[in-house]
């Protein structure tokens, strides 16, 4: 185990955490056809799934599809991105109500979350992207969709085996019960203090674990309605952290402990450690923001 972001073999793909580098030629896209749909769909309860209803005759569509494929690919399975060729699929487009090409919907645990018709910018389909990542990390949504294609089998080939030592965090992560996950590696640190890799699978659950009662739009009118108040900053970092929006949630913390007296700063510095763990103890933006901690603090 590195200091880098939190990669331990066998461990449940936690990729709304953080930003994965995809393998040299892989591709979450797939080309849909109705016989496929209902398969396809039902994936949407381990990880959402992008659906583009699109036509070769509508150049417009071009650059939406083009920024669509890079932004899923670079996501590197945090989504699938299903197109659907309203011309040759006439049925999946009417039974879902598509009347314009192209339309981009998102699936997440089997429900249907309209983005948007007609042409976006790259940027806009960006943001709209990290509110379907939000979303399905509020709802326990921690899968990963798997490379297409001969990239698929190559990744597989590659993949390194699972560690028995964390057989039943990983359990408890696969099956939603991130507080058992907790339990688990607290129990592992109790036999190897301060092993970074039990660290990083502690504070990865924690997360979770706390992700699960969120209501994004909530907590960040809680946090803009007062600067002070440091159960909604905690929640809004956390937010930003899934996010991937790293430099965001460790400033939104530190300029809060610059704020509060000196009785309400141990809860930013416990929640700041964790939060380095998550993201990886090498990371550019952790190196800068325990810098700064340091100083906030001391």
């Amino acid at each position: 185990m590195t200091d880098a972001n939190f990669s331990r073999p066998g461990a449940v793909d936690l990729s709304s955490l953080a930003q994965p580098t995809p393998a040299a030629g892989s591709s979450f896209v797939l080309q849909v056809t109705e016989a496929e749909f209902q398969d396809v769909a039902s994936r949407s309860v381990q990880y959402p799934v992008i659906v583009e209803f699109h036509s070769p005759r509508d150049p417009s569509g071009a650059a939406v599809s083009a920024a669509l494929t890079e932004l899923v690919n670079a996501a590197g399975g945090k989504f699938l991105l299903a197109r659907v060729d309203v011309d040759a699929e006439v049925r999946v487009a009417q039974a879902l109500g598509v009347q314009a090409v192209p339309t981009v919907i998102a699936l997440i645990g089997g429900q249907m979350a309209p983005l948007f018709q007609g042409t976006k910018s790259r940027d806009e389909i960006a943001a709209l992207l990290d509110q379907v990542a939000q979303l399905a990390v509020a709802n326990g949504m921690t899968g990963r969709a798997q490379p297409v294609g001969a990239a698929a089998s190559q990744e597989a080939t590659d993949a390194p085996a699972a560690n028995p030592r964390f057989a039943k965090a990983d359990a408890a992560l696969e099956a939603g019960d991130y507080a058992a996950a907790v339990r688990e590696f607290d129990a592992l640190l109790a036999e190897t203090p301060n092993d970074p890799e039990v660290l990083a699978g502690r504070a990865q659950s924690a997360l979770l674990e706390r992700s699960l009662s969120f209501d994004p739009d909530a907590i960040v009118r809680r946090a803009n309605a007062d600067d002070t108040d440091v159960e909604a900053a905690l929640d809004a970092a956390d937010l930003e952290i899934i996010a991937g929006r790293y430099q965001e949630a460790f400033d939104r913390l530190l300029e809060l402990a610059g704020r509060v007296g000196p009785d309400q700063r141990d809860p930013i510095r416990l929640r700041m450690l964790e939060l380095f763990e998550v993201v990886g103890r090498t990371d550019p933006a952790v190196l800068k923001a325990r810098r700064r901690l340091s100083s906030v603090l001391f």
